[in-house]
């Protein structure tokens, strides 16, 4: 009983979303949503700069190998498949390729688990950070090989696209643990600050500022709640098992505090997901409630913050249907977009105040970025 409940640490959660059958319909988009960008592997993190360009994360599909173990079954073989797209004035192409990836082995018929550029930002200067995933221990990491030492870090892209590492995400993790869990680092979202940046690390359940010297320091470590075992576990009735936070977006607000947004642990406890607000060198607090799936925040031009769902209806439900919600000033949710929306990953602001979200996420071709008018 026991390993079936620790098998759900904050790294298996990414592969388990990854591995949620699609729906047998496959709904048209509404005429909202327009496709700006298409055929992107396996995409995720979206951002606009203020000309309006756009960048976004593929997390590419792995390689050959070297292949490494994890904590959840499947070993992790490593490529250089990872990309970051840029669209530019209606034209589309790759500024950054062979990244980092790692990609996990599944059952015939499933989509495999692809862990590479998970978010991109924009530091003070103008230049591309690139949040590179990793999903295991740091301790097999030196096994990838000098090719592999980036996964698990955020990269600076500099002039003519050259990138070096700027923060060790996977190395934070093993040295301070913050969360006293397993060890397992995930750099997941993104979020420049003006004077340096802060990451998501989904499996480490933390959040982590980097300064503009390259020191890392915890922000936040998020807490494991009790729930009640779902009954297809087999658990004895009233059994709880450990749900973990599993933070994998932040964005910085309007009040220049940190928000994080949850995607929680399996089972995923419908409206479970949190949004918590993050001030440096104080306690976190939870800002926003009543989600299941988060997996991008943002605040739209009126300072109003806007939460991104894989799925509404939950990872386990098998409808891979997103929802972009927006939370207003008395808490209510207003949904801005459902339908055509199909597990989405990334969401952002454009100048216009139109909203731009990383589309069909767990497609190796047919990823794509699409853009919403906003309601008032």
């Amino acid at each position: 009983m026991v390993t079936a409940a620790r098998r759900w640490t904050a790294a298996a959660i990414l592969p388990a979303v990854l591995l949620v059958a699609a729906p047998a319909y496959a709904a048209p988009p509404p005429a909202e949503l327009s496709v700006v960008a298409r055929g992107l592997t396996n995409v995720r993190g979206v951002i606009v700069d203020r000309h309006g360009t756009l960048y976004v994360a593929e997390a590419g599909r792995g390689g050959a190998g070297p292949c490494i173990p994890t904590s959840f079954g499947p070993v992790l073989c490593f490529g250089t498949t990872g990309a970051v797209t840029e669209v530019r004035r209606g034209v589309q192409r790759r500024v950054l390729s062979g990244l980092p990836s790692l990609r996990g082995q599944a059952a015939e018929g499933e989509p495999a688990s692809s862990y590479g550029p998970h978010d991109v930002a924009l530091n003070a200067n103008g230049e591309l950070l690139v949040a590179l995933g990793y999903g295991t221990d740091p301790v097999y990491r030196p096994q990838l090989g000098a090719a592999g030492a980036a996964l698990g870090t955020v990269i600076k892209a500099g002039p003519h696209r050259r990138w070096s590492v700027v923060a060790d995400l996977a190395a934070h993790e093993q040295a301070q643990n913050p969360d006293g869990q397993q060890l397992e680092s995930q750099p997941y979202g993104l979020a420049a600050d003006g004077c340096g940046f802060a990451v998501a690390d989904a499996a480490a359940n933390d959040a982590v500022r980097v300064d503009e010297r390259g020191h890392l320091s915890t922000l936040a470590a998020l807490p494991s709640r009790p729930y009640e075992a779902p009954p297809e576990w087999g658990l004895p009735p009233g059994t709880t098992v450990p749900v973990q936070a599993v933070p994998v977006a932040i964005t910085r607000g309007p009040d220049g505090a940190f928000y994080v947004g949850e995607l929680t642990g399996s089972f995923f406890p419908e409206g479970a997901a949190r949004v918590w607000r993050v001030v440096p060198g104080q306690p976190a607090t939870v800002h926003a409630t009543g989600f299941t799936t988060i997996i991008d925040v943002t605040f739209d031009r009126r300072g109003r913050l806007v939460v991104l769902e894989m799925t509404k209806r939950g990872l386990d439900s098998g409808d891979l249907t997103g929802a972009l919600t927006r939370v207003e000033p008395d808490g209510r949710h207003t949904e801005l977009a459902g339908a055509g929306l199909v597990a989405p990953t990334s969401v952002a602001v454009g100048p216009g105040g139109e909203f731009y979200v990383a589309n069909q996420g767990l497609s190796e071709t047919g990823g794509e970025v699409v853009r919403l008018r906003p309601r008032p």
